[in-house]
Protein backbone atom coordinates (compact mmCIF):
# COMPACT_ATOMS: atom_id res chain seq x y z
CA UNK A 1 0.00 0.00 0.00
CA UNK A 2 1.44 3.14 -0.77
CA UNK A 3 1.42 6.35 1.76
CA UNK A 4 0.57 10.01 0.69
CA UNK A 5 4.18 11.04 0.16
CA UNK A 6 4.93 8.19 -2.05
CA UNK A 7 1.62 8.92 -4.17
CA UNK A 8 2.65 12.39 -4.81
CA UNK A 9 6.34 11.17 -5.88
CA UNK A 10 5.65 9.18 -7.90
CA UNK A 11 2.70 11.01 -9.80
CA UNK A 12 4.40 11.92 -13.06
CA UNK A 13 4.77 8.11 -13.60
CA UNK A 14 1.18 6.70 -11.89
CA UNK A 15 -0.81 8.88 -14.52
CA UNK A 16 0.74 7.11 -17.28
CA UNK A 17 -2.64 4.80 -18.33
CA UNK A 18 -0.05 1.46 -18.88
CA UNK A 19 1.13 1.11 -15.36
CA UNK A 20 -1.34 3.65 -13.08
CA UNK A 21 -1.91 3.09 -9.50
CA UNK A 22 -1.83 -0.72 -9.91
CA UNK A 23 1.84 -0.88 -11.70
CA UNK A 24 3.28 1.30 -8.68
CA UNK A 25 2.16 -0.74 -6.10
CA UNK A 26 4.17 -3.79 -8.32
CA UNK A 27 6.98 -1.69 -7.93
CA UNK A 28 7.12 -1.61 -4.66
CA UNK A 29 6.18 -4.55 -4.11
CA UNK A 30 9.33 -5.68 -6.25
CA UNK A 31 12.48 -7.20 -4.91
CA UNK A 32 15.46 -7.14 -7.25
CA UNK A 33 19.59 -7.49 -6.86
CA UNK A 34 21.96 -5.54 -9.06
CA UNK A 35 25.01 -7.48 -9.60
CA UNK A 36 28.15 -4.64 -9.90
CA UNK A 37 27.68 -1.20 -8.84
CA UNK A 38 29.89 0.43 -11.47
CA UNK A 39 29.62 1.78 -14.70
CA UNK A 40 26.22 -0.35 -15.50
CA UNK A 41 25.00 -0.72 -11.81
CA UNK A 42 24.93 3.43 -11.02
CA UNK A 43 22.29 4.30 -13.76
CA UNK A 44 20.23 1.31 -13.06
CA UNK A 45 20.06 1.71 -9.28
CA UNK A 46 19.59 5.80 -9.35
CA UNK A 47 16.83 5.28 -11.59
CA UNK A 48 15.19 2.43 -10.35
CA UNK A 49 15.72 3.94 -6.45
CA UNK A 50 13.31 6.88 -7.89
CA UNK A 51 11.24 4.53 -9.64
CA UNK A 52 10.30 3.39 -6.53
CA UNK A 53 11.26 -0.39 -6.53
CA UNK A 54 10.79 -1.54 -2.99
CA UNK A 55 13.94 -3.71 -2.23
CA UNK A 56 17.11 -3.80 -4.15
CA UNK A 57 20.28 -5.11 -3.55
CA UNK A 58 23.89 -4.42 -4.30
CA UNK A 59 26.32 -6.81 -4.70
CA UNK A 60 29.91 -5.45 -5.53
CA UNK A 61 33.29 -6.21 -3.33
CA UNK A 62 35.05 -3.02 -4.98
CA UNK A 63 36.22 -0.05 -3.72
CA UNK A 64 35.44 3.48 -5.32
CA UNK A 65 38.78 4.65 -7.93
CA UNK A 66 39.68 7.69 -9.20
CA UNK A 67 39.41 6.49 -12.79
CA UNK A 68 35.41 5.21 -12.04
CA UNK A 69 34.30 8.71 -11.64
CA UNK A 70 34.06 9.75 -15.17
CA UNK A 71 31.33 7.41 -15.57
CA UNK A 72 29.92 6.27 -11.99
CA UNK A 73 28.55 9.52 -11.57
CA UNK A 74 26.68 8.05 -8.30
CA UNK A 75 29.88 8.95 -6.76
CA UNK A 76 32.30 11.46 -5.99
CA UNK A 77 35.69 12.21 -5.42
CA UNK A 78 35.03 11.69 -1.34
CA UNK A 79 34.16 8.50 -2.25
CA UNK A 80 37.30 6.89 -3.14
CA UNK A 81 38.89 3.81 -1.41
CA UNK A 82 35.11 3.63 0.02
CA UNK A 83 32.82 0.43 -0.84
CA UNK A 84 31.08 0.82 -3.42
CA UNK A 85 28.06 -1.19 -2.38
CA UNK A 86 27.70 0.59 0.84
CA UNK A 87 28.28 3.61 -0.31
CA UNK A 88 26.00 3.01 -3.10
CA UNK A 89 22.79 2.35 -0.81
CA UNK A 90 23.66 5.30 1.51
CA UNK A 91 23.46 7.70 -1.56
CA UNK A 92 20.54 5.64 -3.17
CA UNK A 93 18.92 5.88 0.50
CA UNK A 94 18.51 9.81 0.68
CA UNK A 95 16.95 9.85 -2.65
CA UNK A 96 14.31 7.27 -1.54
CA UNK A 97 13.60 6.71 1.71
CA UNK A 98 11.09 4.41 0.86
CA UNK A 99 12.83 1.76 -0.53
CA UNK A 100 15.04 -0.94 1.16
CA UNK A 101 18.46 -1.33 0.33
CA UNK A 102 20.94 -4.54 1.44
CA UNK A 103 24.51 -4.17 0.35
CA UNK A 104 26.56 -7.02 -0.37
CA UNK A 105 30.12 -5.73 0.11
CA UNK A 106 31.28 -8.97 -1.42
CA UNK A 107 32.47 -10.96 -4.51
CA UNK A 108 29.46 -12.56 -5.97
CA UNK A 109 30.90 -16.27 -6.85
CA UNK A 110 29.66 -19.99 -6.51
CA UNK A 111 29.26 -20.16 -2.38
CA UNK A 112 27.45 -16.68 -2.59
CA UNK A 113 25.30 -17.02 -5.43
CA UNK A 114 22.37 -19.30 -4.90
CA UNK A 115 21.95 -17.65 -1.35
CA UNK A 116 21.81 -13.97 -2.11
CA UNK A 117 19.75 -14.73 -5.30
CA UNK A 118 17.15 -16.77 -4.40
CA UNK A 119 16.06 -13.25 -2.17
CA UNK A 120 15.43 -11.90 -5.37
CA UNK A 121 12.37 -11.81 -8.30
CA UNK A 122 14.75 -10.18 -10.87
CA UNK A 123 18.74 -9.56 -11.55
CA UNK A 124 20.30 -7.51 -13.10
CA UNK A 125 23.62 -8.36 -14.39
CA UNK A 126 26.20 -5.49 -14.54
CA UNK A 127 29.70 -7.54 -14.29
CA UNK A 128 32.81 -6.95 -16.56
CA UNK A 129 33.94 -10.01 -16.90
CA UNK A 130 33.57 -13.64 -18.52
CA UNK A 131 32.85 -15.80 -15.65
CA UNK A 132 30.90 -13.85 -13.51
CA UNK A 133 28.25 -13.80 -16.39
CA UNK A 134 28.04 -16.94 -17.12
CA UNK A 135 27.53 -18.03 -12.92
CA UNK A 136 24.85 -14.94 -12.76
CA UNK A 137 22.91 -16.63 -16.11
CA UNK A 138 23.36 -20.23 -14.44
CA UNK A 139 22.61 -19.43 -11.01
CA UNK A 140 19.02 -17.72 -12.68
CA UNK A 141 18.96 -20.48 -15.06
CA UNK A 142 18.85 -22.92 -11.68
CA UNK A 143 16.56 -20.67 -9.78
CA UNK A 144 14.35 -20.10 -12.89
CA UNK A 145 14.78 -16.28 -12.15
CA UNK A 146 14.83 -13.81 -15.06
CA UNK A 147 17.64 -12.10 -15.93
CA UNK A 148 18.52 -8.35 -17.58
CA UNK A 149 21.93 -8.46 -19.01
CA UNK A 150 24.36 -5.90 -20.27
CA UNK A 151 27.49 -5.24 -21.84
CA UNK A 152 29.79 -1.90 -22.69
CA UNK A 153 32.74 -1.50 -24.36
CA UNK A 154 34.78 1.73 -26.10
CA UNK A 155 31.13 3.26 -27.63
CA UNK A 156 29.12 0.01 -28.18
CA UNK A 157 26.62 -1.63 -25.66
CA UNK A 158 24.57 -4.41 -25.56
CA UNK A 159 21.24 -5.08 -24.02
CA UNK A 160 19.03 -8.10 -23.47
CA UNK A 161 16.80 -10.05 -21.05
CA UNK A 162 17.41 -13.93 -20.80
CA UNK A 163 15.50 -16.73 -19.49
CA UNK A 164 12.02 -15.01 -18.74
CA UNK A 165 9.22 -17.36 -19.21
CA UNK A 166 11.06 -20.07 -21.11
CA UNK A 167 12.95 -18.25 -22.96
CA UNK A 168 16.38 -18.16 -24.26
CA UNK A 169 19.07 -17.30 -21.52
CA UNK A 170 22.90 -16.25 -21.80
CA UNK A 171 24.22 -19.57 -23.06
CA UNK A 172 22.40 -19.55 -26.03
CA UNK A 173 23.84 -16.43 -27.30
CA UNK A 174 27.31 -16.89 -26.17
CA UNK A 175 27.86 -20.85 -25.54
CA UNK A 176 31.48 -20.40 -24.87
CA UNK A 177 33.90 -17.04 -24.23
CA UNK A 178 34.24 -15.07 -27.07
CA UNK A 179 38.29 -15.25 -28.14
CA UNK A 180 38.98 -11.54 -27.04
CA UNK A 181 38.38 -11.02 -23.44
CA UNK A 182 38.83 -7.05 -23.82
CA UNK A 183 37.21 -5.13 -21.29
CA UNK A 184 37.12 -1.91 -20.32
CA UNK A 185 40.18 -1.11 -18.46
CA UNK A 186 42.21 -2.25 -21.61
CA UNK A 187 39.84 -1.10 -24.63
CA UNK A 188 38.77 2.22 -22.62
CA UNK A 189 34.65 3.50 -23.00
CA UNK A 190 32.94 6.88 -23.08
CA UNK A 191 31.70 8.18 -20.35
CA UNK A 192 28.05 8.42 -20.96
CA UNK A 193 27.63 4.85 -22.38
CA UNK A 194 27.14 2.92 -19.25
CA UNK A 195 24.31 5.82 -18.52
CA UNK A 196 22.69 4.62 -22.52
CA UNK A 197 22.93 1.19 -21.65
CA UNK A 198 21.97 1.40 -17.65
CA UNK A 199 18.86 3.41 -18.21
CA UNK A 200 17.85 1.13 -20.74
CA UNK A 201 17.90 -1.92 -18.41
CA UNK A 202 16.24 -0.28 -15.86
CA UNK A 203 13.45 0.08 -18.45
CA UNK A 204 13.44 -3.25 -18.57
CA UNK A 205 13.15 -3.89 -14.98
CA UNK A 206 10.04 -1.62 -14.84
CA UNK A 207 8.02 -2.85 -17.80
CA UNK A 208 9.20 -6.62 -16.38
CA UNK A 209 7.70 -5.70 -12.90
CA UNK A 210 4.88 -4.30 -14.42
CA UNK A 211 3.68 -6.42 -17.10
CA UNK A 212 4.01 -3.85 -19.80
CA UNK A 213 5.06 -3.04 -23.18
CA UNK A 214 7.30 -5.20 -25.36
CA UNK A 215 10.25 -6.38 -23.83
CA UNK A 216 14.42 -7.85 -25.09
CA UNK A 217 13.27 -11.18 -24.12
CA UNK A 218 14.92 -13.51 -26.40
CA UNK A 219 16.39 -10.24 -28.30
CA UNK A 220 19.68 -8.87 -28.24
CA UNK A 221 19.66 -4.68 -28.63
CA UNK A 222 23.07 -3.47 -29.33
CA UNK A 223 23.45 0.48 -29.36
CA UNK A 224 26.30 2.48 -31.48
CA UNK A 225 26.87 5.95 -29.62
CA UNK A 226 29.81 6.93 -32.33
CA UNK A 227 27.43 6.48 -34.92
CA UNK A 228 23.85 5.97 -33.36
CA UNK A 229 23.07 2.84 -34.98
CA UNK A 230 20.91 0.84 -33.06
CA UNK A 231 20.48 -3.22 -34.12
CA UNK A 232 17.94 -5.60 -32.42
CA UNK A 233 18.59 -9.72 -33.41
CA UNK A 234 17.27 -12.12 -32.70
CA UNK A 235 18.75 -15.04 -30.42
CA UNK A 236 18.54 -18.45 -31.24
CA UNK A 237 17.54 -20.91 -28.34
CA UNK A 238 18.63 -24.35 -28.13
CA UNK A 239 18.78 -26.97 -25.23
CA UNK A 240 21.08 -26.71 -22.74
CA UNK A 241 23.21 -29.28 -20.90
CA UNK A 242 22.24 -30.42 -17.14
CA UNK A 243 25.22 -29.24 -16.33
CA UNK A 244 25.04 -25.92 -16.37
CA UNK A 245 22.25 -26.04 -13.30
CA UNK A 246 24.86 -28.62 -11.56
CA UNK A 247 27.40 -25.57 -11.20
CA UNK A 248 25.51 -23.55 -9.11
CA UNK A 249 23.85 -25.62 -6.74
CA UNK A 250 26.92 -27.47 -5.02
CA UNK A 251 27.85 -25.66 -2.18
CA UNK A 252 31.29 -26.55 -1.18
CA UNK A 253 34.48 -26.60 -3.37
CA UNK A 254 37.63 -27.78 -2.14
CA UNK A 255 40.73 -25.29 -1.58
CA UNK A 256 44.34 -25.97 -1.21
CA UNK A 257 46.81 -23.08 -0.50
CA UNK A 258 50.01 -22.66 -2.79
CA UNK A 259 52.23 -24.65 0.44
CA UNK A 260 49.94 -27.59 0.45
CA UNK A 261 50.57 -27.86 -3.63
CA UNK A 262 53.88 -27.28 -3.33
CA UNK A 263 54.35 -29.96 -0.83
CA UNK A 264 52.34 -32.26 -2.85
CA UNK A 265 54.57 -31.66 -5.76
CA UNK A 266 57.63 -32.64 -3.82
CA UNK A 267 56.55 -35.36 -2.46
CA UNK A 268 54.89 -37.27 -5.08
CA UNK A 269 54.46 -34.59 -8.53
CA UNK A 270 53.44 -38.06 -10.53
CA UNK A 271 49.95 -38.06 -8.84
CA UNK A 272 48.88 -34.69 -9.17
CA UNK A 273 47.39 -33.63 -12.35
CA UNK A 274 47.73 -29.70 -12.84
CA UNK A 275 44.95 -27.36 -15.14
CA UNK A 276 45.35 -24.04 -15.90
CA UNK A 277 41.54 -23.43 -16.62
CA UNK A 278 42.49 -19.82 -18.03
CA UNK A 279 42.75 -18.70 -21.32
CA UNK A 280 45.51 -19.62 -23.75
CA UNK A 281 47.14 -15.71 -23.65
CA UNK A 282 46.71 -15.61 -19.81
CA UNK A 283 48.48 -19.32 -19.64
CA UNK A 284 51.13 -17.85 -21.95
CA UNK A 285 52.02 -14.64 -20.03
CA UNK A 286 52.71 -16.24 -16.98
CA UNK A 287 51.39 -20.34 -15.38
CA UNK A 288 52.71 -22.57 -12.88
CA UNK A 289 52.80 -25.93 -14.57
CA UNK A 290 50.61 -28.49 -15.71
CA UNK A 291 47.76 -28.56 -18.59
CA UNK A 292 45.97 -25.19 -20.01
CA UNK A 293 42.41 -26.06 -20.78
CA UNK A 294 39.77 -23.18 -20.59
CA UNK A 295 37.16 -23.39 -18.07
CA UNK A 296 34.12 -23.08 -21.00
CA UNK A 297 36.17 -26.40 -22.78
CA UNK A 298 37.04 -28.33 -19.25
CA UNK A 299 33.69 -30.55 -19.97
CA UNK A 300 34.59 -31.40 -23.31
CA UNK A 301 38.13 -32.88 -22.46
CA UNK A 302 37.17 -34.77 -19.40
CA UNK A 303 39.19 -37.88 -21.64
CA UNK A 304 42.17 -35.74 -21.76
CA UNK A 305 42.14 -35.70 -17.22
CA UNK A 306 43.57 -39.30 -15.77
CA UNK A 307 40.75 -40.88 -13.14
CA UNK A 308 43.53 -41.59 -10.35
CA UNK A 309 45.44 -38.45 -9.53
CA UNK A 310 44.94 -35.35 -7.27
CA UNK A 311 43.51 -32.56 -9.66
CA UNK A 312 44.64 -29.29 -9.25
CA UNK A 313 42.80 -26.52 -11.11
CA UNK A 314 44.20 -23.18 -11.16
CA UNK A 315 43.09 -19.49 -12.85
CA UNK A 316 44.43 -16.25 -11.85
CA UNK A 317 42.57 -15.13 -8.91
CA UNK A 318 40.78 -18.61 -7.61
CA UNK A 319 37.19 -17.92 -8.74
CA UNK A 320 37.10 -19.53 -11.98
CA UNK A 321 39.29 -22.33 -10.59
CA UNK A 322 36.10 -22.56 -7.95
CA UNK A 323 33.69 -23.04 -11.09
CA UNK A 324 35.74 -25.94 -12.35
CA UNK A 325 35.53 -27.93 -9.71
CA UNK A 326 31.77 -27.70 -9.19
CA UNK A 327 31.69 -28.22 -13.34
CA UNK A 328 34.03 -31.40 -12.58
CA UNK A 329 32.36 -32.37 -9.43
CA UNK A 330 29.48 -33.66 -11.66
CA UNK A 331 31.63 -35.57 -14.07
CA UNK A 332 34.82 -36.78 -12.80
CA UNK A 333 35.40 -39.52 -10.39
CA UNK A 334 38.56 -38.24 -8.88
CA UNK A 335 39.24 -35.91 -6.04
CA UNK A 336 39.32 -32.63 -7.51
CA UNK A 337 40.77 -29.22 -5.72
CA UNK A 338 40.90 -25.40 -6.27
CA UNK A 339 44.08 -23.56 -5.76
CA UNK A 340 43.23 -20.63 -2.94
CA UNK A 341 43.94 -17.47 -4.41
CA UNK A 342 45.21 -18.58 -8.18
CA UNK A 343 48.21 -17.18 -9.63
CA UNK A 344 47.91 -13.53 -8.58
CA UNK A 345 49.07 -14.43 -5.33
CA UNK A 346 52.29 -16.27 -6.54
CA UNK A 347 55.54 -13.72 -7.04
CA UNK A 348 56.85 -14.10 -10.37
Amino acid sequence: MLIKEELNRYNRQMILPELGLVGQEKLKAAKVLVIGAGGLGCPILQYLAAAGIGTIGIIDDDVVELSNLHRQILYNHTDIGLSKAKTAAAKLKLLNPHVNFTAYDERFNPHNAVNICQEYDLLIDCSDNFSTRYLVNDTCVSLGKTLIFGSILQFEGQVAVFNHQGGPNYRDLYPTPPTENINCVEGGVIGILPGIIGIYMANEAIKLICGIGETLSGKLMTINALDNTVLVFKIAQEKQPEIVKKEVIIETTKEIDQATLEQWLSKSADEVFLIDVREDYEHEDFNIGGVNISLYELTNAIENIPQDKKVVCYCQTGQRSKMAVQLLNGVYKGKVYSLKGGVSSIVH
